[in-house]
């Protein structure tokens, strides 16, 4: 789809639900500039009239923190995400607030707060299963912190940055335009330094400053720009997404740890066909999965990426069903197809098909450690889901009983019927296990194949012991 045709897309999507004050063409629109960065724009301040966010639409537990920091005497914005999908007519996830006060300060007003982090300090103030994240506006700093330590790396990443500053200050520390609106709980305006609303009604995405040295600072902005973009529809302005094409590889110096919690942010927010589609249109998806990757460059036939994007279509519709999806079933569908390669090496060097695919379980699960940490509690269970499938051919016997007990079966014929759709797995197989589930006692021991009697072996008969003359 061209650039037209995709906003074409986006205007119909949103609907025109962003009732803002039309700027017009003036020093404030930057619709066609490229890189934004300090004093290149005059803040621009919508008042309550003229936008559509209402208090009746924010969490309760954020006016809560938004009012206590106002009425101590600080600054108080609702701020990022949550005021960007407000304008978009969305329901935010999350509620974030920024600030004036320290994180101490911020502790000092709130009982139930507790501070985070060490590379950027957070306070988290909770309320029941509510948490808000309230972050004290940042300023640019020398190489060298407060603490005389480094705060950029020697390739321009990030190390440190809590370094305080005014608001001003902070609205250029932050990632994307259409990320860096303010609603000010003082007069209930919406603030504007970036021209984040005009990207709002374009659907742009576009980095704040240099792109190069914004991926630089924190590689893991090339992935957010693939997220927002699937997630709202929005193009990421050319300018932003050039430097993705070269500076992928930066990707590799982020710990596997962080690796893995962006992951569930691309693939479980209810985009994941999309997002997976972005990343690899910018290559980043091998940075992630290195394996599946090479896997998906050598294809046959189309059933690799299609029963990848068939599973990655049912997390989509499971979310839109508001049912749940685990991580182990999301991994062991984005690794299948390396795994299951490696477990057609092993049946060929004549190990048995049960005994194959828990090596190569074993294997894959280690090596993709090495780009994205997977903890135990998923990656346990991703193996029991490869191995179980070859245990879906066995139709003799107890097996199939046997099998129908085991803690994993329903994640592991969910797998199976995937396998099934994208013709990887006979479609007979998949329907003889659905029918066996419905069917009583009777019914499917009439299903079953007995089991081949075992030959009984005729015991020896004992040689009489010879006799010798005494």
């Amino acid at each position: 789809m061209n650039g037209a045709g995709r906003r074409a897309l986006i205007a119909s999507r949103r609907g025109g639900i962003i009732p803002i004050r039309e700027q017009g063409t003036s020093e404030n629109n930057v619709t066609n500039q490229g890189d934004i960065g300090p004093g290149s724009l005059q803040p621009v301040t919508i008042p309550r009239p003229e936008h559509a966010i209402s208090r009746a639409s924010i969490s309760s537990s954020a006016l809560k923190v938004l009012y206590r920091l106002k009425e101590a005497g600080f600054q108080s914005f609702l701020v990022g995400g949550g005021v960007r999908d407000l304008l978009l007519g969305r329901e935010p996830k999350d509620f974030d607030v920024g600030t004036d006060a320290t994180p101490d300060e911020v502790r000092a007003l709130f009982r139930n707060c507790r501070l985070i982090g060490r590379r950027f300090r957070l306070a988290h103030v909770r309320y029941g299963r509510d948490v808000i994240e309230v972050a004290t506006f940042r300023a640019r700093h020398d190489d060298e912190d407060g603490e005389g330590s480094r705060a950029h790396s020697d390739d321009g990443r990030i190390l440190r940055d809590n370094v305080y500053g005014s608001l001003e200050d902070d609205v250029w520390r932050r990632d994307f335009t259409v990320n860096a609106l303010y609603y000010d709980i003082s007069d209930f305006s919406v603030v504007d330094y970036v021209g984040g609303l005009d990207d709002l009604k374009t659907g742009t995405l576009r980095l704040i400053g240099d792109p190069e040295q914004r991926y630089r600072e924190d590689p893991v902005r090339m992935l957010r720009a693939v997220r927002f973009a699937a997630k709202l529809g929005f193009l990421i302005h050319p300018d932003s997404e050039a430097a993705i094409h070269e500076l992928g590889h930066l990707l590799n110096d982020i710990p596997p740890a962080r690796l893995f919690e962006e992951i569930m942010k691309l693939f479980l927010g209810g985009c994941a066909v999309g997002t997976f589609e972005l990343l690899r249109h910018y290559n980043l998806f091998r940075y992630l999965f290195p394996m599946t990757d090479e896997a998906l460059s050598h294809e046959e036939q189309g059933f690799p990426i299609t029963f990848v994007l068939r599973a990655l279509e049912n997390t989509d519709l499971r979310l839109a069903e508001d049912k749940p999806v685990t991580p182990a079933f999301l991994y062991a569908a984005l690794l299948w197809e390396p795994a299951r390669l490696r477990a057609n090496e092993l049946l060929e060097e004549g190990a048995s098909p049960v005994e194959a695919m828990q090596i190569a379980g074993n294997q894959l699960s280690s090596e993709q450690t090495q780009a994205t940490s997977l903890p135990k509690r998923f990656s346990m269970p991703m193996r029991e889901i490869w191995n179980l499938q070859p245990r879906f051919e066995r139709k003799r016997g107890k097996a199939p009983y046997r099998l129908l007990e085991h803690p994993r079966f329903r994640a592991a014929y969910d797998f199976l019927l995937l396998r099934a759709e994208v013709g990887e797995a006979p479609a007979e197989l998949a329907r003889w296990w659905t029918d066996f589930q419905t069917l009583n006692e009777a019914e499917r021991d009439r299903m079953v194949d007995p089991a081949p009697k075992k030959r009984r072996r005729r015991p020896r008969r004992r040689r009489p012991a010879t006799q010798t003359d005494g």
